[in-house]
């Protein structure tokens, strides 16, 4: 929760196309007002219906603008889904927006999807101001690399700043220190162990922290058969003394988090922690759902820097900023 005086963000109307996630929010945000949650495909989305807003935040889907994939772009199914964002700030004209997408998004289609995005945001009636944040060195466990726009109504005459990270370069970040201090309730939810198989088990014995089942001495009988690229993050055990590498919301073998020492995948509520997520936050559904929700999320305490940045701007506090970099 954002925590500037003379401010406050309540939660007013939301929407997404997933059940479990619809519930997840309901569950930890609004359990009193389960309606205020439109479970739907934001293309068949009544924007016009959903009630008036001071601010608004959105993720559209970064599928089509991540660095792993194909990079469609704006021709695959989920990168144009950013003009729902645009007409809700059409629709309402709230004071200010957050909008956020993997990096990539700065490549795809050559740059001229960015630059149209950016554009359109404009064009609803925004001063913007884009942003690639590297949440390490705000004090996130987790190297997660996100473009956030922010914009700010153009009639309201505020000016925003990037909030500067130096503030946050004393702060111990390292997964070990996120996921074992405090340790795990025993009773904590969502925290249960994934079975490995033997082979999987044996490989993780030969992975060194920080290594990965390229980079490693393995027995020719525990190597890998790839063809093509070989992914840095297969079969990557966490180094305990650096953040953590992003944590993603889905992906075959290999792909899910590998603890340091013991030779296993991290629990979702492992990953969680990295996300900087209250360990009394609930998620709803299967463990590959809630595996999702978690790495598709912003981490609370880096929306919570961002927010309060903004916040701060409009009621006239400074605070350390840095010049963007894009």
């Amino acid at each position: 929760m954002a925590n500037v005086p003379g401010t406050q963000i309540v939660h007013q109307w939301a929407n997404d196309f997933d059940r479990d996630t619809c519930d997840t929010y309901i569950h930890n945000i609004c359990p009193e007002n389960p309606a205020s949650v439109v479970c739907e495909d934001v293309r068949k989305l009544k924007i016009q219906s959903l009630g008036e807003i001071d601010v608004l935040a959105f993720g559209f889907p970064c599928n089509d603008f991540s660095q792993v994939g194909e990079h469609k772009g704006f021709d695959g199914e989920y990168g144009p889904l950013y003009t729902y964002g645009v007409k809700a700030l059409r629709t309402y004209q709230p004071k200010w927006f957050l909008a956020e997408n993997v990096g990539g998004i700065r490549s795809a289609n050559e740059g001229n999807a960015f630059h149209k995005i950016l554009n359109d945001l404009k064009d609803s009636g925004y001063d913007i101001y884009p942003n690639l944040y590297k949440f390490e060195q705000y004090g996130i466990p987790q190297a997660r690399h996100r473009v956030i726009i922010i914009g700010i109504r153009k009639d309201l005459g505020v000016e925003y700043k990037i909030p500067d990270f130096t503030p946050y370069s004393h702060k111990d970040n390292s997964c070990r220190t996120a996921i074992e201090n405090p340790p795990i309730p025993a009773d904590a939810t969502n925290n249960e162990l994934t079975k490995q198989s033997q082979v999987v088990v044996e490989r993780l014995m030969h992975i060194k922290p920080g290594k990965n089942a390229f980079n490693s001495d393995l027995p020719e009988h525990l190597q890998l058969n790839v063809k093509g690229a070989k992914i840095s993050q297969i079969y990557r055990r966490l180094d305990p003394d650096k953040p953590a590498y992003t944590v993603t919301g889905s992906g075959g073998g290999g792909t899910h988090i590998y603890h340091w020492s013991e030779p296993r995948a991290l629990t979702n509520r492992e990953r969680a922690r990295l996300q900087t997520f209250p360990d009394d936050f609930y998620f709803l559904g299967s463990k590959e759902k809630v595996r999702r929700q978690i790495g598709m999320a912003v981490p609370c305490l880096a929306a919570k820097i961002i927010f309060e940045s903004v916040l701060k701007s409009f009621v006239g506090i400074d605070y350390p900023s840095i010049e963007p970099n894009l």
